[in-house]
């Protein structure tokens, strides 16, 4: 985390940490100066809109926000500044987080929030993908990222060990 973040990294409650420590992670792995923080639509909404209304002037260039359930911070946060938003679905108990997904996505024209994938896998991607999007030094940056996980698959054998399934 830094003092002159690009990247603002928030989410609806203190268990969604779980899912984004891993877009902070990925952001402080691409080198992207980053905050993070946890802002409710539903319990702090007056914080909500604060926080997306001045995001821009405080320099932030790209808002990740995590939500599970009603899932509302995302759509609620790009309805208050022009920077994008990326959401990330947060896995709930009940639905697995596709309650989380379907009320992200589905945003209404003129207030899009770019929407990855359910839990771990789109925090990473929403952090790659920010830091995609500021372009610039953080383009070779992503190179790097991805070339490490490239290598990281070709340098790993396969386990060819037949697995017992339960079948007769």
């Amino acid at each position: 985390m830094a003092s002159s973040p690009l990247v603002g990294v928030i989410m609806g409650s203190q268990s969604d940490w779980r899912t984004m420590q891993f877009c902070a992670l990925a952001l402080a792995e691409l080198g992207v100066e980053h905050e993070c923080r946890v802002v409710s639509a539903h319990r702090t909404p007056d914080l909500l809109f604060q926080y997306a209304s001045e995001a821009e002037g405080r320099g932030l260039r790209v808002i990740v926000a995590g939500a599970g359930g009603a899932a509302h911070l995302p759509g609620m946060c790009a309805s208050k500044t022009v920077l994008p938003v990326l959401g990330v679905p947060v896995e709930s108990a009940a639905l697995k987080g596709v309650d989380s997904l379907l009320s992200i996505v589905q945003m209404p024209a003129g207030v899009p929030v770019g929407t990855l994938a359910i839990g771990k896998a789109g925090a990473i991607n929403a952090a790659i993908l920010a830091a995609s999007m500021l372009g610039g030094e953080y383009a070779e940056a992503v190179r790097r990222y991805r070339a490490a996980r490239t290598n990281a698959v070709l340098g790993t054998p396969l386990d060819t060990t037949p697995v017992d399934e339960g079948r007769a």
